[in-house]
Parts: C-alpha cells; structure tokens; sequence
C-alpha cells in the first residue's frame, strides 16, 4: 500500500504540473539558498513529487516500479516508507550544503529517494541483476552499485547539464545505511551471496 501510494501520488502530482499548472512545480522546487530564508521546509519533501518532464518522470517510475514492490513485500511498509522518505531527506540535505550559497539553484524529483530504494534492494536480492538500457546487457546487482557510486562521486565532482549526481549519491549511501541499521542480518547474507558470486 505504502509503495503504491507513493507512486499513485508522485504521478499525480507531476502530471498536474507538467500538464495544466506549472505553477505547481515552480513552488515546490527545493532552492537550498531559499529554504532557511523564505521558509520552504515543505520543499524538502514536496520537491521529490514534481519533475522536469515527462521523460523524467516516466524513468524514475519505471526504476522504482521494478525495485519497490519487491522490497516492500520483504521489509514492511512502515519500514519501506521510513526508508523512502530518508532517500529523499537525505539526498536533499547533501544537496542543501552543496549548493546553500547559489541563489539560482533548483531541485526537483524523486531520483534520491528511488536510489535508496534501489540500493536497500540490492542488499536484499544481490544474486538479481540490473538491464542497463538501451544495451540489453544485465550487469550484476553489487557491480552495478559500485560502478553507479563511483560514476556518481566522480560526476557530482565534475557537474555537466542539470543533473544533481550528488542526491543519487546521497541517497544510494542513505538505502545502503538504512539496511545497515535496521537488518545488519540482510547485509550478512548478501555478503554471503557477493562471496558466493566470485
């Protein structure tokens, strides 16, 4: 239920932004300079319903879509809600300190919050692997997640365009520590499994 509304609401939300009122988008960008100054706490949350644009949006559903269900149906709703709304903290806190001195700057998006999601589910399922589109090629869920960690420091380092690598950063490590914290069990098993692999 917990990962279902999530989506239904994130899908909503953006589709009335994108589609018949921009306005909405506009107020719920995370500004990290703005955020102590005009009091946009709600930002720190909202900004991850709203998206730049349809091909966003549609990525970032299709991520989630594949990872939350069946982490969800392993670890609880409460847990998988906690786990969700710490990506998206988490990945907004980096980004506030990164760039707290730039009046210009905006977020939006889920892409923190779905990192972590995915990353807690690499630790649950590291035997499954990742189809890196558009190469039909599966790659092996723990490679994926130190060559996506790595691309992201390095990326985040070296910023091109408008992609903020520093929230997929932030919130990748955010999933990795929340299963550290509350299943040290589930990360036993996956090194077990890893070990297994090589």
């Amino acid at each position: 239920m917990a990962a279902a509304a999530i989506l239904g609401v994130t899908v909503l939300v953006s589709l009335i932004g994108l589609l018949a009122r921009p306005a909405l988008i506009e107020r719920n960008l995370f500004r990290p300079y703005w955020f102590l100054p005009r009091r946009q706490y709600w930002t720190i949350l909202t900004n991850g319903l709203v998206h730049a644009n349809l091909a966003h949006l549609v990525f970032n559903c299709l991520s989630y879509w594949f990872f939350a269900f069946p982490l969800q149906r392993v670890i609880g709703q409460g847990r998988f809600l906690a786990l969700y709304l710490l990506g998206l903290l988490a990945s907004n806190i980096g980004t506030y300190f990164q760039h707290r001195r730039d009046p210009d700057y905006a977020s939006l998006g889920a892409s923190g919050a779905i990192l972590a999601v995915l990353f807690a589910a690499i630790v649950y399922f590291p035997r499954s692997s990742i189809v890196l589109l558009p190469l039909p090629i599966p790659v092996p869920a723990p490679l994926f997640a130190l060559l996506f960690l790595a691309y992201s420091y390095y990326s985040a380092r070296h910023p091109r365009g408008q992609i903020n690598y520093q929230a997929h950063f932030d919130g990748a490590l955010a999933g990795l520590a929340f299963v550290a914290i509350t299943d040290w069990a589930a990360w036993v098993r996956a090194w077990h499994a890893v070990m297994g692999l090589i």
